[in-house]
């Protein structure tokens, strides 16, 4: 098959994949009821109303918290595929993974330097 072939090909199943996901919301608008109901626009929390106002900001200190959850997260999600071609690539994909860790390595002990971890 072709380069050409393979692109008909990804674009005939993403068009299927949309035109399916707009059948299966067209016939869930067709069958179902829509109701309006005053309670479903009020904030609640646990059946009691919020005391609180709903958009709350975060405090700052949890950023850091999801920035360090992310590089770690990230770091497992290159190292499934990394893993797969591992012995056909060998040494190099070796010192390639080392340096990517080594990088985050660093962005861990630039966080834990700057408190990101002490817990508040």
């Amino acid at each position: 098959m072709g380069a050409l072939g393979q692109y008909a090909l990804l674009f005939g199943l993403a068009a299927g994949v949309v035109g399916f996901v707009l059948s299966v919301y067209g016939i869930a608008r067709s069958v179902g009821r829509v109701r309006q109901e005053p309670g479903k626009d009020v904030p609640a929390t646990a059946g009691e109303l919020s005391r609180d106002p709903v958009w709350v900001r975060y405090h700052v200190r949890y950023y850091g918290y999801a920035l360090l959850f992310l590089a770690f997260d990230m770091e497992m999600a290159y190292m499934y595929p990394w893993a797969v071609v591992y012995r056909q690539e060998g040494l190099v994909a070796l010192l390639d993974m080392g340096v990517f860790l080594a990088i985050l390595f660093l962005g861990l002990l630039y966080g834990w330097s700057q408190g990101a971890l002490r817990r508040q």
